[in-house]
């Protein structure tokens, strides 16, 4: 696969449909192309609606591939390693589309709005997908400790940050690590030494 796989966004004339159904804030692992030729791989919360937005908070890799190029493609994995590598460290790879993913979606980045809280820049995104696949379908199942590995990233991304407590993220990390030890797997307790080793946890 080429660095731009499908051609670039703007000369693609259809629209397609996100490959699930999205609610709440679906988490997703996004790729965007760097300056390097090299694709990163970070988390994204996707806001369902009418478009779809995301936001990027400080001056991360995917905001400023956006601005690059106005593109990426946002993933669904169901892997809580891949998706702790992803959230929490510079994960880099050859390819657009990780093998872990479950579908994707190739979507064009709109810039709509800027603004700070507590200190920390943050931009919003529209997202519009023109490109859509569904690699394969298994039965969802409900796995508390993928959840709570979820949870820490978002905790561990939080420490250090002005404007959160650190002893009441610290207490969330403890309680996300006693759901894993209870009610998670091999990956899940894997993932949670990765955030471990992320941050500064």
């Amino acid at each position: 696969m080429t660095d731009d796989p499908a051609g670039a966004a703007g000369d693609d004339e259809r629209v397609a449909d996100w490959p699930v159904a999205l609610s709440g804030v679906t988490e997703s692992v996004v790729t965007t192309l760097g300056p390097n030729g090299r694709w990163n791989a970070a988390a994204l919360g996707l806001f369902a609606g009418d478009p779809v937005t995301a936001r990027t908070w400080g001056n991360t890799r995917t905001k400023r591939n956006f601005h690059r190029r106005g593109e990426g493609y946002v993933q669904f994995v169901d892997d809580p390693v891949v998706f702790t590598d992803a959230a929490l460290s510079r994960y880099e790879v050859d390819e657009p589309i990780l093998g872990e993913a479950n579908a994707w979606a190739r979507v064009t980045a709109e810039s709509i709005e800027t603004g700070t809280d507590d200190g920390t820049e943050w931009e919003q995104w529209t997202l519009e997908p023109v490109d859509s696949t569904v690699v394969r379908t298994e039965v969802p199942t409900i796995d508390r400790g993928f959840a709570a590995v979820v949870e820490a990233t978002v905790a561990a991304s939080r420490l250090g940050v002005d404007g959160y407590d650190e002893s009441t993220l610290r207490d969330r990390l403890a309680h996300y690590a006693s759901v894993v030890d209870r009610a998670g797997g091999p990956r899940e307790r894997e993932a949670l030494e990765r955030v471990r080793e992320h941050s500064n946890w």
